[in-house]
């Protein structure tokens, strides 16, 4: 079968599909579960209607049922047993993982991911909408500051693997002090602890442009009305942009620093292509990876972990797009 008429049956038997459960579930409800007949007619009829919606919902609720909470369900029973998934061990990959120093490095960095990055793509996104805006070639600037967008994760790491290189002619770093006279180049990405921060420069380099593009909008959107009327009162550069803009967006500037949350508590393929999680700079993920294909108690812990990292932010995410909404 060619994969366009396999595509067309498979809508054609989706659909099909759809219309019957639709019709089958509607003539049930209606004939067979609460009839529209008899002396309770209207009672049936307005538990009809009650359950109605629920018929819509179901097919939504089982998929997402199938594919993520049962998914859930299973890491974490999965995590209760040994390495070889046989003997059930209770909260022992658990406390394995807390007494590991490894799995505790790996615990900082990511709180360090979580501090940094979304704050610093989000400030220099803020900065360059900014400063663009007032520019004449300003849509130039846009365009090279969101370029790095375009590349992947995986490319942009390639290439500042090359500025951080431990060489005088490829290494940007080791080029510049180089001019200043140093005799010996150094590995950025050896040095204990601060190495974290370089690899983090990567992501917030690749996401300053999208933080740029989506507050560059909003900045646009604030009204000149109360613009005009700070500049009437006084208000300068600084007191205009801090006072008065930043209050006016600070609904998009919490999207923007969520979605990049979001961002960093699933990377992996960053520090993976950097230094493969050696000289201290493993992350959640990376470290998962470790014990991926020789320990899945382990592994799953892992994953538990992180998503246990990941429910605040996104509890916090929802309150915050509601509270909008009212």
């Amino acid at each position: 079968m060619t994969p366009l008429l396999q595509g067309m049956v498979t809508i054609l038997v989706g659909v099909t599909a759809c219309v019957a459960y639709f019709w089958l579930s509607n003539w049930v409800l209606d004939r067979v579960i609460f009839p529209a007949r008899g002396p309770n007619a209207g009672r049936n009829i307005n538990r009809a209607n009650l359950v109605r919606p629920w018929l819509f919902l179901f097919p939504a609720i089982f998929v997402l049922g199938l594919y993520l909470a049962y998914p859930v369900v299973g890491s974490f029973v999965r995590s209760l047993f040994d390495r070889s998934g046989t003997e059930f061990i209770g909260l022992g990959n658990y406390i394995d993982l807390f007494n590991s120093s490894g799995f505790r490095v790996a615990l900082r960095n990511n709180i360090l991911w979580l501090l940094v990055v979304p704050a610093a793509a989000t400030a220099f996104g803020l900065l360059a909408a900014q400063l663009t805006d007032r520019l004449s070639w300003g849509n130039i600037a846009k365009s090279m500051i969101f370029m790095p967008m375009a590349i992947s994760f995986v490319g942009a790491s390639l290439i500042w693997r090359f500025v951080y290189a431990n060489n005088f002619d490829i290494g940007l770093i080791n080029a510049v002090r180089g001019v200043f006279g140093a005799e010996r180049a150094i590995d950025v990405l050896q040095i204990p602890f601060w190495n974290n921060f370089f690899i983090m420069f990567i992501m917030i380099w690749i996401q300053t442009g999208f933080a740029m593009v989506i507050l560059s909008a909003a900045l646009r959107n604030i009204p000149e009305e109360t613009i005009e009327a700070a500049i009437m009162d006084g208000a300068g550069p600084f007191r205009l942009f801090f006072s008065v803009k930043v209050p006016q967006i600070m609904g998009t500037i919490v999207v923007v620093w969520t979605t990049i949350t979001f961002l960093v508590l699933k990377v992996f393929d960053i520090v993976y292509t950097v230094t493969g999680g050696n000289f201290g700079t493993h992350i959640l993920p990376s470290y998962m990876m470790n014990f991926m294909f020789r320990d899945d108690g382990r592994a799953t812990a892992v994953a538990f972990v992180i998503m246990l990292l990941v429910l605040p932010v996104m509890v916090w995410n929802i309150r915050q797009a509601r509270r909008e909404l009212r």
